[in-house]
């Protein structure tokens, strides 16, 4: 089984404020499937996405309770290709009004570090050398 691509769903308060907070990190949306209810964040064209949501439309999508940024129902985690990506990525995170709940991690073959975004969301951005994997 293979999927031609992934959509992670995501509650949002603001869009607006999740807009920006997006863009200045580097990355860009979809306008085709974004409007006044949701933006669609491009994570990897023809790959992967992220919808965010508003908290009204995304509770049409479920019968459960939303959860908060005080609980954590899911952990994203996001390659890109350098360590120096990744602490660029966090840093704009940081200084974008993301915040912290980790300190990063070397393992030698994978680096990592972690932000919440405004909302809530925990992100993971990791880099990884499979050269250096224990055993190789």
């Amino acid at each position: 089984m293979k999927v031609k691509s992934v959509f992670i769903n995501l509650p949002v308060k603001d869009l607006k404020k999740s807009r920006d907070f997006w863009t200045n990190l580097g990355f860009t949306f979809n306008e085709q499937f974004s409007d006044e209810k949701a933006i669609c964040l491009v994570l990897n064209e023809g790959a992967i996405y992220s919808m965010l949501i508003t908290h009204e439309f995304f509770g049409t999508f479920t019968n459960r309770q939303i959860a908060d940024s005080t609980t954590t129902q899911v952990l994203i985690a996001i390659e890109v290709d350098s360590r120096e990506k990744v602490d660029d990525v966090i840093k704009k995170a940081l200084d974008n009004g993301g915040i912290r709940y980790r300190k990063s991690e070397d393992h030698g073959w994978m680096y990592y570090d972690s932000f919440a975004d405004p909302d809530g969301h925990q992100w993971e951005v990791l880099y990884t050398d499979m050269s250096e994997f224990p055993g190789q």
